[in-house]
């Protein structure tokens, strides 16, 4: 009886099966006979090449929607159908476990129970079965923990505090990003001490954080997600006959997505695909282990068979580490590799590709291919200039409505944006206009937890006796009040019988020391100021109205700004903090719009309009909802009709990537997987000028666009049509132009720009506002004539819903069809 390897069994061996059913030692390279016409029907000549390919390393360069997963999992079930492989022998490497989960199921569907054994799994679930059985040679126990990215921050919080780097400005998550980067580079803690500059206290303390966490793990015999491929590749490295087992188990190697493969999983594929030496084979032989089958003529055992899948196109995740050298380089990796272009589309329309071709055909580093389909060219791309973000936002809810009067299920329909910060005016648009959506891989604008925070300071300034709003913002940002000194305010205002806030103003009464109590006062201090801002004059008072009070935007930035908030976000050394400055800074935005469509409103007015908006939220629709979701997170998904939005310079390309290498070209292949999404319609849109950073600014059209070719696009209003206000020339991004040439790049941009306008100022008129306004029971039925602040007078066609979700169909006189939440739509009955 002969043993081989086999992880799946807890004692790790297993008979061999006979030799007469072992599969060939090698198989030849080239093509290998048909491997039954069931597994072949249906795959073009291409995919049919990739499935048949026999060789030591095959590069499948296959483009958006060209049937990847299919050749995979037929190429997988060719090589067990044929007997060439064992289902154990064949490892197959996803990225997420639900794309691991398909595979499986498509090959069980084509084999039945042959195909029981195989692995077909994430990187870090491999890493984990491997480590698990090898723990022993890494002194760790077979039993370790996983820490996900909240235990590490807590480990990472206690080190910081105990070592008082917080007073160097690091954080929990600046540290566990920099760690992170330096763990899928490779680099364990003595390999980055070595090269650390000891002159910087900086460095000196994050050598001494990173040495603390590190050790912490090891005690706890514990180990991170960035560990599990690290640790792996180590013990290869530094245990080559473990390595070998594992190189001698796994004769067929399959990954998917390799464009998005870092150094540390770029490290293992080539650690797994080493060749075993012939001194190793003979150790093994001695040890039982069954290679006869396997070896070449050398004694050795050749190195497992290769194949990936992937495009450079669409590697779009350099910020997590994603090296795209791993596909653009492979035949100089792999030399004598095969590569096969899978260029037929079975997703998306001729126009729609013809696009995406043209788009990315401007980045250099990458393998030439032209995607195509048999469906036909199907409709023209539609583009829209707005005015303003909300001007934008209605455009795409009118769209959506007329897509699904048409007979499209709102979860057929995609909204995609650059950052998340641009949801607002989409978001508000879309509960105004009673359009059920989520928010997918992102939390909506109000929950996030810097939002959040924003708006607590100005509920505690709107409502002193709002106890969790003030706990909320107490130590928001860092004051050194911890959770006993917060609990000795709360007891020192119940026993005095006293508010929270109240208790804050008398805080020296409470005997804590002079920072916390210093600390104490002074945020009461702010709120008492931001308060008396919010006081109208003596005149105003007698009058009634709200003269001489300060507006909300102003609280708003004095809250901001006195309170430390907004500065520790855009100091802080976290990545995410800068967007989450972003974000609140969108809030500020927001709270100008208020100030300027709302003259006279209160703070009281703004919070309630808010916390309507958030009640409103909860629409849903029996064929589901609409999804608005950031670009990196549409990569891997399709959809009927997609919306591509705020196409502008700063947005798309992002300005952060203006000046990093390659920043331009990766964000143009975030344009790429954009436009790819799409199966049937795709709308681009812009808005000509955005709040950002807290001002209104006008907004130049993305370098982008005009990388499309004329004729693809409709333009409803183009940017030329926008910056001349409906003028006779419409001049469009790819318009002909007299002469018939395009100039340089810049000049055509200002060609298009609202600052080339002849208008006498760049401020146009706010078409569609985001008022929304509180009708209470406002009751409307068929046949009621109504007056919108943006549609003017419209007649109710039919109403529907219940209680606060009841929504009007109204045609309006002019501005045609439309949906409103009868609750807070900005309409009068007449």
């Amino acid at each position: 009886m002969t043993l081989i390897l086999d992880p799946d069994d807890p004692a790790g061996w297993r008979e061999a099966p006979p030799a007469s059913a072992a599969p060939p030692a090698a198989a030849p390279t080239g093509t290998v006979p048909s491997a039954g016409d069931r597994l072949l029907d249906g795959l073009n000549p291409e995919q049919r090449e990739a499935v048949e390919y026999r060789g030591q390393a095959l590069l499948i360069v296959a483009g958006a929607g060209s049937g990847k997963t299919r050749v995979l999992t037929h190429r997988i079930a060719s090589l067990i159908q044929s007997r060439e492989a064992w289902p154990s022998q064949i490892l197959a490497i996803t990225f997420t476990n639900k794309a691991a989960a398909e595979m499986r199921e498509r090959v069980e569907a084509l084999l039945g129970e042959a195909a029981g054994g195989m692995w077909i799994s994430t990187f870090h679930s491999a890493c984990v079965r491997i480590l698990r059985r090898e723990a022993e040679s890494l002194g760790l126990s077979s039993t370790f923990t996983i820490y996900d990215s909240a235990d590490t921050r807590t480990v990472l919080k206690r080190i910081i505090k105990e070592l008082d780097a917080d007073t160097m400005g690091f954080t929990p998550a600046s540290a566990q990003a920099k760690i992170s980067r330096l763990k899928n580079e490779l680099a364990d803690v003595e390999t980055y001490a070595r090269n650390a500059n000891t002159n910087d206290p900086n460095e000196v303390m994050f050598v001494e954080i990173f040495r603390q966490y590190t050790r912490r793990l090891r005690d706890a015999s514990a180990l991170d997600f960035d560990d599990l491929i690290a640790e792996t590749v180590y013990l290869f490295r530094a245990f080559p006959k473990v390595a070998s087992l594992y190189q001698r188990r796994f004769r067929h190697i399959l990954v998917d997505e390799y464009q998005d493969t870092n150094h540390a999983q770029y490290s293992l594929i080539r650690e797994l695909t080493q060749p075993v030496p012939a001194d190793r084979v003979h150790e093994m032989e001695g040890h039982g282990v069954n290679v006869a089958a396997l070896t070449d003529a050398s004694g050795g055992i050749p190195g497992a068979s290769l194949t990936v899948v992937g495009d450079s196109d669409q590697s779009i995740y350099a910020f997590r580490g994603a090296d795209i050298r791993n596909i653009v380089e492979f035949e100089r990796d792999f030399p004598g590799a095969k590569v096969v272009l899978l260029e037929q589309n079975y997703r998306s329309t001729q126009n729609i590709l013809s696009a995406a071709n043209a788009v990315i055909s401007n980045n250099f580093d990458r393998k030439d291919k032209k995607l195509w389909t048999a469906v036909g060219d199907g409709e023209l791309i539609t583009g829209y200039t707005g005015y303003t973000a909300h001007d934008e936002a209605q455009f795409v809810a009118d769209e959506i409505e007329s897509l699904h009067r048409a007979g499209i299920a709102y979860r057929d329909i995609a909204v995609f944006y650059r950052t998340n910060a641009q949801t607002r005016a989409l978001e508000e648009i879309f509960v105004r206009s009673a359009l059920p959506y989520r928010v997918v891989g992102g939390t909506k604008f109000y929950e996030r937890a810097e939002i959040k925070d924003a708006m607590a300071y100005l509920i505690s300034v709107a409502n002193p006796v709002d106890e969790l709003a003030l706990r909320r913002i107490l130590n928001t940002p860092k004051r050194g009040i911890g959770p006993a000194t917060e609990t000795a305010l709360a007891s020192f205002a119940e026993q005095n019988g006293i508010s929270f806030r109240e208790a804050m103003r008398n805080a020296d009464a409470l005997g804590l020391g002079p920072k916390v109590t210093g600390a104490i006062l002074g945020l009461a201090r702010v709120l008492d100021e931001a308060a008396a801002m919010l006081v109208p004059s003596s005149r105003a008072v007698a009058e009634g109205t709200n003269e001489g009070a300060s507006s909300v935007s102003d609280v708003l930035v004095f809250l901001l700004e006195s309170s430390g908030l907004i500065d520790a976000l855009r100091n802080s050394r976290d990545p995410q903090d800068e967007t989450r400055a972003e974000n609140v800074e969108e809030l500020v935005a927001q709270t100008r719009d208020f100030d300027r469509e709302n003259p006279g409103a209160t703070l009281v007015d703004f919070l309630t309009q808010v916390s309507l908006v958030a009640a409103a939220d909860e629409i849903d629709d029996a064929s589901g909802t609409v999804s608005l979701m950031t670009l990196h997170t549409a990569k891997g998904l399709e959809y009927h009709a997609v919306f591509l939005t705020g196409l502008e310079e700063g947005l798309l390309p992002h300005q952060m990537s203006a000046s990093e290498p390659g920043g331009p070209a990766e964000e143009r292949r975030l344009f790429y997987v954009g436009i790819t999404r799409a199966r049937k319609r795709l709308f681009l849109s812009l808005a000509m000028s955005r709040a950002q950073f807290g001002e209104v600014a006008v907004a130049m059209p993305s370098r982008y666009l005009q990388e499309i070719p004329e004729g693809l696009i409709d333009w409803r209003q183009s940017p030329g049509m926008a910056t001349s206000r409906g003028g006779t020339q419409p001049r469009a991004l790819n318009a002909r132009r007299p002469g018939g040439a395009w100039g340089t790049r810049d000049r055509d941009l200002e060609k298009f720009s609202v600052l080339k306008s002849a208008a006498p100022k760049a401020e146009w008129a706010n078409r569609v506002t985001g008022t929304v306004r509180d009708n209470g029971d406002l009751t409307l039925e068929a046949g009621d004539r109504i007056r919108h602040v943006d549609f003017g007078d419209g007649r109710v066609t039919q109403v529907t819903g219940e209680g606060t979700k009841r929504i009007a169909h109204v045609a309006f006189d002019t501005a045609g069809q439309k949906k409103l939440l009868i609750k807070i739509a900005p309409i009068e009955k007449l």
